[in-house]
């Protein structure tokens, strides 16, 4: 989903230090990225920011001509209902005589798993479950509008099968974390209320808010390439909690988590398409669109989280997932590399000058977050330990 958790981005994390503000400001909480000094000579050299916010007509065109693509390509990707698992084909049956008994077994199994990981997971299923802010805000998107609620475009009929396979991600995980009796539930349930209640607008302090949007406004171009990303750190902060998962010898739980992890993948997968095929179109307006979503500040779709106590909530999880290895700096700079790989961004021709000198930052970046890595891990392990209300105000 467009979460990842920290997501998801994932999904994800707020884990490079903050360095002036780009000519597109945005919330502190942001996917890993470089945010330049100013004064630097690649700042003056790049376009400054196109910032999304809308696209020229002819773009709109263009992208409409994919609609046949689109269904032969990009539907498929759909699964039917009857197709797809449900939550209640990964716990107890509360139809069952046996139910009572399959839940003291997943309490049982449950009560080996540190705080740590249950706040990992918990702000995963948090992110999940604000999916109605997210389906909101796709659906005010050029192209993936879906302005009746029941539009055939493919773009329409995409977004709202994809809205409908994430809502079991957040109903799985919440029923889990439930039974298993782990967590103040009531402080989950409260911190999903205020998250879906605030959209992309919190207040951060007395009299004072935010107002932002994820970053790439109404523009699909940039859209697609916010969701590529996300959907690839989800994929890989799910299937990192399925292995911790394992090591805390909850198969169960690993099963979920990684069940999760294959729809992330077959949604990364949909959205990669959409930018490839970008790139084959309008690749220019494609490498600029992937630039400047990197070097704004991607906001990730946990960063209005709060559970009524921690105004930095959404920083002091990041701190976890980064510190037990859910989501990491590395992992982030693997997806860009990943990207940059089967867009064959190195290999791209035929652009005019803004695409160049974008694909040149684009080929750039992670090499040089690759030296900032290591500071990351250690700032992240060097945090002080938080009370979490999740889990009762134990320190984590």
């Amino acid at each position: 989903m467009i979460m990842c958790s920290f997501q998801s981005i994932p999904s994800v994390l707020a884990t490079f230090p903050k360095m002036a503000n780009t000519p597109c400001s945005f919330s502190k909480f942001f996917m890993p990225s470089t945010h330049l000094n100013s004064g630097s000579k690649e700042t003056k050299d790049m376009k400054k920011p196109y910032c999304a916010k809308s696209m020229a007509p002819e773009k709109v065109e263009l992208f409409k001509s994919t609609e046949g693509w689109a269904r032969d390509s990009i539907l498929p990707l759909l699964k039917t209902v009857e197709k797809s698992w449900q939550p209640a084909d990964l716990l107890p049956d509360s139809a069952s005589d046996g139910f009572v008994e399959q839940v003291k077994e997943l309490r049982e199994r449950a009560k080996e798993i540190p705080d740590d990981y249950l706040v990992a997971i918990v702000g995963n299923m948090v992110t999940e479950e604000a999916l109605p802010m997210y389906q909101s805000r796709v659906s005010s998107t050029e192209i993936y509008r879906d302005e009746t609620g029941r539009d055939d475009t493919p773009w329409a009929i995409w977004s709202r099968g994809w809205s409908a396979e994430e809502n079991r991600h957040g109903d799985l995980l919440n029923k889990y974390l439930y039974l298993s009796g782990r967590i103040d539930i009531k402080q989950v349930e409260k911190t999903i209320q205020y998250m879906i209640a605030s959209g992309t607008v919190r207040s951060m302090q007395k009299n004072a808010s935010f107002s932002l949007d994820f970053g790439f406004g109404d523009n699909p171009y940039h859209f697609s390439v916010y969701t590529s990303v996300q959907e690839r750190a989800t994929f890989i902060a799910h299937g990192n909690t399925a292995k911790l998962a394992l090591q805390h010898g909850d198969s169960k739980l690993a099963q979920i988590c990684g069940t999760i992890a294959s729809d992330e993948k077959r949604h990364e997968t949909a959205y990669s398409r959409i930018v490839k095929k970008l790139f084959e179109l309008d690749p220019t307006e494609a490498m600029v669109a992937f630039a400047d979503m990197l070097r704004i500040r991607m906001i990730m779709p946990g960063h209005s989280m709060y559970d009524g106590k921690d105004e930095q909530l959404f920083d002091h999880v990041s701190n976890v997932l980064m510190r037990i290895g859910v989501y990491t700096t590395t992992d982030y700079i693997n997806v860009l590399e990943h990207f940059v790989g089967i867009w064959n961004i190195e290999k791209l021709e035929g652009l005019k000058s803004e695409g160049k000198i974008a694909q040149d930052y684009v080929c750039g970046l992670p090499e040089r977050l690759r030296k900032m890595e290591e500071r990351a891990l250690a700032r992240a392990k060097q945090a002080p330990a938080i009370s979490f209300s999740w889990v009762f105000d134990r320190e984590v």
